[in-house]
């Protein structure tokens, strides 16, 4: 077979987004953003969209999310990337708008206004990357720590009497009257990696439907803060942060 017919159209299986650019990702080896990275171009592309979306970066891990896939961004202020895409949806209604957080981001210091915007109902999309713990800034517990994970700041574990439970955002949106679809899933293996891209397309037609807002909870790995290697990270992810992290929809309005 010669090359041409290799990378013939027919023959052709798997390529790189075009909205991905051509950047080195400055994510740990094994970290989950890259491939939702990944996921979100191909959604955009499929769309037809790449010239009516913005997405929102926040502060965290995905800080310089904007120097990957080319699209409109806006840089917000810690945890306020909700209210940012709310103004963003509201002045352009026709965008596609997404904000791109991690769990101490969203979970922590934007609490308020991650509730806040899904109870309103704006048309927008959050994605919440959930490795249950501070990773940018050395690995200390964060909101979603699970009960007796080891961090920088609970190097015993995480005790409920010091530290109270993990919080579950995803089960709380659920219950708020603004929300259209509210989902928890993984990109661990090619299932669930089939199973995110299928989510997330479904959230952003709905915020381009007009039917309220949307969050998608990806359960991801930090192998770094975890301090293990890539193959132990998604091992033990999977014992253990899906056990209490239950991956599926929660919550789709039709």
């Amino acid at each position: 077979m010669t090359r041409e017919e290799i990378i013939s159209p027919e023959n052709l299986i798997y390529k790189k987004p075009d909205l991905l650019n051509d950047m080195s990702m400055h994510y740990c080896p094994g970290c989950s953003h890259g491939v939702v990275h990944k996921l979100i171009s191909e959604v955009i592309e499929e769309m037809g969209m790449e010239e009516k979306t913005i997405g929102i970066s926040p502060v965290g891990c995905a800080v310089f999310a904007y120097r990957y896939i080319d699209i409109d961004w806006q840089e917000a202020a810690h945890g306020r990337a909700p209210a940012l895409a709310t103004a963003c949806k509201r002045l352009w209604p026709d965008r596609l708008v997404f904000t791109y957080q991690g769990d101490g981001d969203l979970a922590c210091i934007g609490t308020a206004e991650t509730i806040h915007t899904l109870n309103r109902g704006d048309n927008i999309t959050i994605i919440f990357v959930n490795n249950a713990i501070y990773g940018m800034t050395g690995g200390q517990m964060a909101p979603t720590t699970l009960i007796g994970m080891k961090t920088a700041t609970c190097p015993d574990g995480r005790e409920v009497r010091l530290h109270g439970y993990p919080l579950k955002m995803t089960e709380i949106a659920a219950q708020l009257d603004g929300t259209a679809y509210v989902t928890r899933q993984s990109v661990h293996n090619v299932p669930a990696i089939k199973r995110a891209k299928k989510a997330i397309r479904h959230a952003f037609e709905n915020s381009m439907q007009g039917k309220g807002s949307n969050l998608v909870e990806i359960v991801g790995t930090c192998s770094s803060g975890w301090k293990m290697t890539p193959v132990q990270a998604n091992q033990w992810m999977e014992e253990h942060m899906l056990d209490f992290y239950h991956i599926g929809d929660l919550k789709d309005k039709q």
